[in-house]
């Protein structure tokens, strides 16, 4: 069996397009197969070529991204990588069972193209191990590019409610990378708006995790927002890792808060769930739970390991349930998880162990 990763191209600029084909083919372990100027040629080419990746712009004439993936991948379970501007809509395609996104370059800064070409590299090549989820969109609020909300047909959890020492006396972190995006939102809309503070690293671009983040506290009955540096860890509040920054769980005073700061990549990641991690591990004298979930590599492995060293209950997604079991797996494989369990079963393992 051949270890080349095939991949068609589909982008509407002739420009961008030839761009992402002269790059990709030029690295090991890739053969651009084909490429598609729309959905339209897309549907055409993906039986004739079986390839085993798409790159896919998201905002194309005619027939969209997001309604060419839920007519394609019933039919044809494909990993997706999107590449999008800075747009809701990505979050409506990876809800619709896209694996991964890259955001557009900045094509006069170097630097970004740069950036750009190197992660979707990466995410391409993550993508061709990943599992494909189908019809996600259904199981949670569907997002519109304008910013409304359909509704949403999952409700929390049915919960006793948690002892106010338990809610102010424990940090819950939670770490996601490939696959994260709904994987997040599928254990934060299972909790209630009672829990302990929450502080999640996404691997995520600039911008979008303030955009992911509105998205989620639409969803969920938890407050959800993009971290601000100095924000307080409190019940009730998710904090996302914005973007571009690295952020630490640090104490201030009587409070926990939330030190967010430009910082070089760690575990080629920024923010990097690592770091979150380690800072509680180090940080944090209260309770402490940590969760890692689906993602290519092994980001967060080693600050759960010093988590749980340090008292922490930790949680792994399992493979069953993981896009990509890859950062689960390395945590598992070096006696960082005290417990594994699939993303449905993560909230209800959480709850149970929260009430003890």
């Amino acid at each position: 069996m051949s270890n080349t990763c095939k991949v068609l191209v589909v982008d509407d600029s002739s420009l961008f397009r030839q761009m992402i084909i002269q790059h990709l083919s030029s690295q090991p372990g890739i053969e651009v197969v084909g490429y598609a100027i729309n959905a339209y040629d897309a549907s055409q080419k993906v039986p004739r070529l079986q390839p085993d990746v798409l790159t896919l712009d998201v905002e194309m004439p005619g027939l969209s991204g997001i309604d060419f993936l839920k007519q394609l991948l019933p039919k044809n379970p494909i990993p997706v990588v999107l590449v999008s501007s800075l747009n809701l809509s990505v979050f409506d395609a990876l809800s619709a069972g896209a694996v991964d996104f890259v955001r557009k370059p900045d094509m006069s800064a170097k630097n970004s193209k740069e950036a750009f070409f190197a992660s979707l590299t990466l995410k391409v090549k993550a993508a061709s191990k990943a599992r494909v989820r189908i019809g996600r969109q259904n199981n949670a609020t569907a997002t519109t590019a304008s910013g409304s909300s359909s509704g949403s047909s999952v409700k929390p959890m049915p919960f006793p409610p948690l002892p106010r020492n338990v809610l102010d006396s424990t940090i819950i972190g939670l770490g996601a990378s490939t696959g994260g995006t709904e994987a997040t939102l599928a254990v934060l809309q299972k909790l209630p708006a009672s829990m302990p503070g929450i502080v999640i690293t996404q691997h995520m671009p600039e911008g979008f995790t303030e955009m992911y983040a509105q998205r989620l506290n639409r969803i969920c009955s938890l407050e959800v927002k993009e971290a601000k540096n100095g924000d307080i860890i409190r019940p009730g509040l998710a904090l996302i890792a914005p973007g571009g920054k690295q952020m630490e769980v640090i104490r201030s005073g009587r409070n926990y808060i939330a030190q967010c700061r430009p910082g070089a990549k760690v575990s080629g990641h920024r923010p990097s769930v690592n770091v979150l991690f380690n800072s509680i591990a180090e940080n944090v004298a209260i309770n402490k739970v940590g969760i890692i979930m689906t993602g290519m590599g092994s980001d967060g492995a080693e600050g759960l390991l010093n988590m749980r060293k340090k008292g922490a209950f930790t949680i792994g997604q399992d493979k069953d349930s993981c896009v990509v079991y890859g950062m689960p797996m390395v945590a598992f494989n070096i006696g960082a998880v005290c417990t594994q369990a699939s993303c449905d079963n993560i909230p209800s393992v959480l709850l149970n162990h929260l009430k003890k």
